[in-house]
C-alpha cells in the first residue's frame, strides 16, 4: 500500500507543475505576440535609417569624418551583451552564452561587457570577464528611452577613445520555433555599399554633415533598442515551446504513473483476495 500511496503523491505533483506550466505558457504566448508585433515595428525604421545613411555617406563631406565613422587601429573591443532576465525559456541562454563567450575568447585583444540582464551578468561574473556596465529590470516591453544609458555608455566609450569595436550580441528572433544567438559589429559605423545607387535626390539642411552628425547616434540608439525586442522576442517564443514541451512531458508521466498505479491496485487487490480466499479455504478445512 504505500507503493500506491507513492505513486498516487507523485501523480498529484506532477499534475500540478502541469498547471504551472501551462499557464506559464499561456502568459509567454501573450508576451510573445506583443514582443513580435514591437520588434517587426521597428524594421521599417531600421531599414529606412539605413538608407538614409547610405544616400548620406555618399555626398562629399567637406569637413571631418563623424567620430562614429572613423576606424582606427582595433586595442580593444566592447560586446553589448543582450540576455534575459529570466530562465526556463530552454538552451536560449545557454546557447547565447556561449556564442559569446567562443567570440570573447577568440579575439587578440582586450574586451570589455556590457551586460544587459541577469543570466548573461551571471555568466560574466562566473568566469571573470571585465565588465564595463551591468543593466537589468528593462521588462518584457521596453521603451527607447530605457535603453538609452546603454547606447550612451557605447557612444561615450567609442568617441573617447576608450574602445576600437563595438559588438552587440542577442538572440535573433526568426520564427516561434527558431531563435538564432547572433553577434554584429556596431561601432565603427560601415554604411552600406556606395556602389548601391542613391534612392532619390534630396536636399538636407542646415547641410547633408550636420544631418548625418545627428543621426548617426539616434542609429546606435534604434539598434540597440531593436536588439532588445528581438531579444525578447526570442525569450517568449523559446519559453512558450519550453513550457508547451514541458506541459506534453508532464501528460506522458501522468499516464506512466497511472498505468503503474493501476497496475500497483491490481496487485494490491490480487493479494488480499489470495489472503481471503486462502484464510476461508483455511478455516473449511478444521
Amino acid at each position: 500500500m504505500a507503493n500506491i500511496r507513492l505513486i498516487r503523491r507523485r501523480i498529484r505533483g506532477v499534475q500540478s507543475i502541469a498547471k504551472i506550466t501551462r499557464a506559464m505558457e499561456m502568459i509567454a504566448t501573450s508576451k510573445m505576440r506583443r514582443a513580435q508585433d514591437a520588434g517587426t515595428a521597428g524594421r521599417p525604421y531600421d531599414q529606412k535609417i539605413r538608407q538614409v545613411i547610405r544616400d548620406l555617406a555618399m555626398i562629399p563631406q567637406t569637413g571631418e569624418l563623424h567620430p562614429l565613422l572613423r576606424r582606427r587601429e582595433v586595442k580593444k573591443i566592447a560586446v553589448v551583451h543582450i540576455s534575459p532576465d529570466r530562465g526556463l525559456c530552454g538552451g536560449l541562454i545557454t546557447n547565447l552564452n556561449r556564442k559569446t563567450g567562443s567570440f570573447i575568447i577568440s579575439q587578440k585583444v582586450p574586451v570589455t561587457i556590457v551586460n544587459v540582464g541577469r543570466k548573461g551578468i551571471d555568466f560574466m561574473r562566473r568566469y571573470g570577464r571585465e565588465t564595463r556596465a551591468e543593466f537589468t529590470g528593462l521588462g518584457d516591453r521596453p521603451t527607447l528611452l530605457d535603453s538609452l544609458p546603454i547606447s550612451r555608455i557605447i557612444i561615450d566609450d567609442y568617441t573617447n577613445g576608450l574602445v576600437d569595436e563595438v559588438y552587440v550580441a542577442y538572440t535573433k528572433f526568426v520564427s516561434t520555433m527558431v531563435q538564432t544567438p547572433v553577434i554584429e559589429r556596431l561601432l565603427p559605423i560601415e554604411p552600406p555599399a556606395a556602389a548601391q545607387a542613391r534612392s532619390g535626390d534630396f536636399d538636407y539642411e542646415p547641410t547633408p554633415e550636420e544631418v548625418l552628425g545627428a543621426l548617426l547616434p539616434r542609429f546606435v540608439e534604434m539598434e540597440i533598442y531593436h536588439a532588445i525586442l528581438e531579444s525578447i522576442a526570442s525569450e517568449q517564443s523559446a519559453r512558450m515551446v519550453a513550457m508547451r514541451s514541458a506541459t506534453d512531458n508532464a501528460g506522458e508521466l501522468i499516464q506512466d504513473f497511472t498505468l503503474m498505479y493501476n497496475k500497483a491496485r491490481q496487485e494490491a487487490i490480487t493479494t488480499e483476495l489470495l489472503d481471503i480466499s486462502g484464510g476461508a479455504a483455511a478455516l473449511s478445512g478444521n
